[in-house]
């Protein structure tokens, strides 16, 4: 078959590549053997067939050559890994993030009440202790029901995900979604934040906020303690066995809270939660309470949702990026270069998720087989064979 030659934009109208057009190739003109788009397009591809660093990006292109020559330029081959390297530590970041969230916009599909979790991760060996650098730590935008990363932004070395969490809620579409954040999120300024966003929240209760965490656990000791007598309130339990595993969970919702004496302060505040969770494994036992603020109706049921589905940003994302992505293991470092391949992987896992992977590990292993299939999933029609 013969090679069609570079992308053009009729052949990029669906997928995720037009998106880069925003990005500024930051290397002056005479030192450009590399076309920027060639090197992102690699890297997306690579990442989606396993590659995890710039080594495995030269090395997957080099594999490639002949089936990437069918639909980039490369008027020059393969960049070699220091070319990658030093194009991903220039990059813009702001730029670069812009990008992935014009991408994930598109793709988005409409879900009433989508939960959006927002949540925070290090990347281990991206530091560098003896030029005084700290790992970076990214704080990510996750929508469960979509299975897309909707933003990211990275934490300031010398502040906390506290003062990040704002900056990416304003950048992002949240109207109608409700909002999870752990306990470092559980902020007031970042509830009056969620709420100027037309979405709303259900944020974690721990001992951070100690006054408010013990009004909240005494007033559900005491209402099971009456058996809920007097108090308005929703209720469901769920049950789940697994390989000798039982896992029982509870959810209380009230909207009761006038004897709050905080409320006000708390923008939008409408109910409070609690959720039991009992797992019993192999005959022992143990139990765990936690309790949120909350600005949806007193429903268990969407509680339910809410609370639990907050964890998919662990399992779904985090976990994903550390295991099967190894970014945990990897030691880039340089300039912007870390949380460049941050959003490579957060789109590589948006990716699979869309085309309906659970098993990413699995569906990389088949991109790495079948690479055509790779090419299809980042939105380019295939030219050649595998």
């Amino acid at each position: 078959m013969q090679p069609s030659g570079p992308l053009d934009s009729s052949r990029l109208c669906s997928s995720l590549l037009p998106h880069f057009s925003v990005i500024l190739d930051p290397r002056i003109e005479r030192t450009r053997d590399h076309r920027l788009l060639d090197l992102l397009v690699i890297s997306v591809l690579a990442m989606l067939c396993g590659a995890d660093h710039f080594t495995e990006f030269e090395a997957f292109g080099q594999a490639r050559l002949p089936w990437l020559r069918t639909f980039l330029a490369l008027p020059h081959g393969i960049p070699s890994h220091d070319t990658f390297g030093r194009v991903f530590a220039m990059l813009d970041p702001a730029q670069f993030a812009e990008c992935f969230r014009n991408w994930t916009q598109g793709l988005r599909e409409s879900v009433r009440q989508e939960i959006v979790a927002i949540d925070g991760k290090t990347a281990r060996r991206s530091h560098a202790r003896a030029r005084g650098k700290k790992a970076i730590h990214v704080v990510s935008a996750w929508a469960r029901e979509n299975g897309l990363v909707l933003g990211q932004f990275k934490v300031d070395e010398k502040s906390n995900e506290i003062t990040a969490i704002p900056e990416l809620l304003r950048v992002l579409e949240l109207a109608g979604c409700i909002v999870t954040i752990d306990a470092m999120g559980t902020q007031k300024a970042i509830a009056t934040e969620i709420r100027n966003a037309d979405a709303d929240y259900v944020l974690a209760l721990k001992g951070n906020h100690e006054s408010v965490h013990r009004e909240v656990a005494d007033f559900f000791l005491d209402a099971r303690a009456r058996n809920f007598q007097g108090v308005e309130h929703s209720f469901l339990e769920t049950v789940e066995k697994d390989h000798g595993r039982i896992e029982t969970r509870r959810y209380w919702i009230v909207g009761e809270i006038d004897w709050f004496a905080d409320k006000s302060l708390w923008e939008g505040l409408r109910s409070f939660g609690m959720v039991e969770r009992i797992r019993d494994i192999e005959g022992v036992v143990t139990t765990e309470v936690a309790f949120h603020l909350c600005s949806i109706a007193a429903q268990a049921a969407l509680y339910e949702r809410a609370a639990r589905g907050h964890w998919s940003v662990e399992n779904n994302l985090h976990y994903v990026r550390d295991v099967t992505m190894g970014e945990d293991a990897c030691r880039v470092r340089t300039g912007s270069a870390p949380q460049a391949l941050a959003a490579v992987r957060n789109a590589a896992v948006g990716l699979l998720k869309r085309a309906g992977k659970t098993n990413i590990a699995a569906a990389v292993r088949r991109c790495a087989a079948k690479v055509n299939e790779a090419l299809a999933l980042v939105g380019i029609p295939s030219t050649a064979e595998n």
